[in-house]
């Protein structure tokens, strides 16, 4: 998928089979879902050469997930950017929360799981700790704007970023059908990783008129910068997270 993985398992053995599992699933992941392997089935049902019926049955779940997504953001999330079947901004928090899952299912109730900056994190590290998640300035990745951990109430955390710092400009607006620019970053948070990784994406595509739409997005907050440095949060990411008013350098 272009990106690394980690994962961090606090309470099982690293040779348990359910980490293989996991590893053997993202890779089956990589091998369905690639936009950029000719053999893949989603390159396949692009290019019409299989049929959607044909596919896995993930591959179905995850394109009407992909449709859900679309209608709840107006548009702003697609399946479909620059007019090519591509679902990778679900495929991804996807995966991870699918992976969360089978640890869970194994036995582990203490894990944090990254991908290319999104995380899903499950329990604490250790006795009397918590996961704490930073959140980067995207002009300066050595500084940390804000640190996330998971609330009182709920053994899960997901942050999801969508920006510009890593790889520039490459954030489409499906509705203006140019690429997003009003952002600099958004990092939304909330206990299940599939909902705000593809919550991000849309919200970097509508730019400041996602803090309406996220405000009345359930089970999620945000954090957003602006190109020129300043910074918005809707109502409830405070409760979810530390705002550093002098922001944490090297």
């Amino acid at each position: 998928m272009g990106t690394v993985f980690t994962l961090d398992v606090r309470d099982l053995d690293p040779a348990a089979a359910a980490v293989d599992e996991v590893v053997a699933g993202w890779q089956w992941v990589d091998d369905t879902f690639s936009t950029y392997r000719p053999d893949s089935q989603i390159t396949r049902l692009a290019n019409g050469s299989l049929l959607l019926d044909e596919c896995a049955p993930e591959v179905r779940h995850v394109l009407d997930l992909c449709q859900q997504a679309a209608t709840a953001s107006g548009g702003y999330f697609t399946d479909h950017p620059g007019g090519r079947l591509d679902p990778s901004g679900m495929v991804k928090g996807w995966s991870v929360e699918v992976a969360s899952n089978l640890l869970l299912r194994a036995g582990s109730e203490h894990h944090c799981i990254t991908a290319g900056g999104d995380v899903q994190c499950v329990g604490v590290p250790g006795p009397g700790d918590a996961w704490r998640i930073g959140i980067v300035d995207p002009s300066d990745r050595h500084r940390l704007l804000a640190v996330a951990s998971p609330s009182a109430q709920h053994a899960r955390l997901a942050v999801a970023t969508s920006g510009t710092a890593e790889r520039g400009p490459h954030i489409i607006d499906p509705v203006a059908g140019t690429f997003a620019s009003e952002l600099a970053s958004i990092t939304v948070v909330g206990t299940d990783l599939t909902l705000v990784d593809w919550a991000a994406t849309a919200a970097f595509a509508m730019g400041h008129n996602s803090r309406p739409w996220l405000d009345g997005l359930d089970g999620v907050d945000a954090y957003a910068v602006t190109p020129d440095g300043e910074y918005w949060c809707t109502d409830g990411f405070e409760a979810l997270a530390q705002i550093l008013t002098d922001p944490l350098g090297r």
